[in-house]
């Protein structure tokens, strides 16, 4: 198996979309480093695409997003292996019927959606920077329309529709790849968000109780393939057409626009400052 160079990092490697691009990203010849929440089907996933591909740089690193001591962890695990990192594929995602706390204190989908992509990617910028001319993908969602960033109440601790936590994670996903374009204009380092589709495998392990029961019949009905679900995703890491392309929310490999208050500069803005400073107060 000949490599193609690259080094890249998917995270939610083990099932669905995240499966099928640290797959194809393997039968490319790329070193890829899976960052999965569970490690036994981490590693049947890691073995998998090994045994399919032939490729035997695929490794696996535990961690779970929604814990920032636990991105800390797996961020100092991936630098101390590699000195550049070329894809960082953020795809790890869920949705909670109610309200969940880390034990950091945070409200899960925010912590899991968004903020623990935020910290592990702005802890790997050095790493981007290294490489010349990487790619940075956030996996976002259609959900992101409609919601709104509660700065009063991030946390979602009054307990209103659990839901919308997902619309505010995802939202805050897309303003986040929006700022983080602009810090890193003038750099070979792009950022893209995306919405996958309603992928038949989705959340189905970071989901719960009636709203799992509900959207898994939904997916499976009217579900794309994960292959379909990928097919951007892989699009926006390989493709020499989208190489200087950044700032940008692609649907089937189109930049679409998203919603009003996502172009809100001043909101995004606030969100990374509030997010720095929650994680800085985590850290204690």
């Amino acid at each position: 198996m000949g490599s193609d160079g690259r080094v890249c990092v998917v995270t939610g490697a083990n099932s669905g979309t995240g499966y099928v691009t640290a797959l194809e990203l393997a039968r490319g010849g790329a070193t890829v480093v899976m960052m999965c929440r569970n490690a036994e089907k981490g590693e049947a996933a890691r073995a998998a695409i090994v045994a399919e591909t032939g490729n035997d740089r695929v490794e696996l690193i535990v961690v779970d997003l929604a814990e920032m001591a636990d991105v800390r962890r797996a961020v100092r695990e991936f630098t101390e292996r590699h000195s550049t990192l070329d894809v960082l594929v953020n795809n790890a995602g869920g949705i909670t019927q109610t309200r969940r706390e880390s034990s950091e204190g945070l409200e899960a989908m925010f912590a899991g959606n968004y903020l623990g992509h935020f910290l592990l990617t702005t802890s790997l910028l050095d790493r981007l920077k290294a490489a010349g001319h990487a790619r940075i993908v956030n996996v976002s969602s259609m959900a992101h329309k409609g919601a709104r960033i509660d700065f009063d109440d991030l946390q979602n601790r009054s307990g209103k529709n659990a839901m919308r936590g997902y619309g505010q994670s995802k939202l805050a996903q897309i303003l986040f790849t929006y700022e983080l374009a602009e810090r890193l204009r003038g750099t070979d380092v792009t950022v893209n968000a995306m919405h996958p589709g309603a992928v038949a495998s989705g959340f189905k392990n970071g989901t719960d109780g009636v709203v799992k029961a509900v959207i898994g019949a939904f997916y499976a009905g009217f579900g794309i393939s994960p292959e379909k679900g990928a097919d951007t995703i892989l699009h926006l890491a390989n493709s020499p057409e989208v190489a200087d392309v950044t700032g940008e929310y692609f649907i089937k490999r189109r930049p679409v626009a998203t919603s009003k208050t996502s172009y809100d500069v001043e909101v995004r803005q606030r969100l990374w400052a509030v997010s720095e400073k929650l994680i800085a107060d985590i850290a204690g």
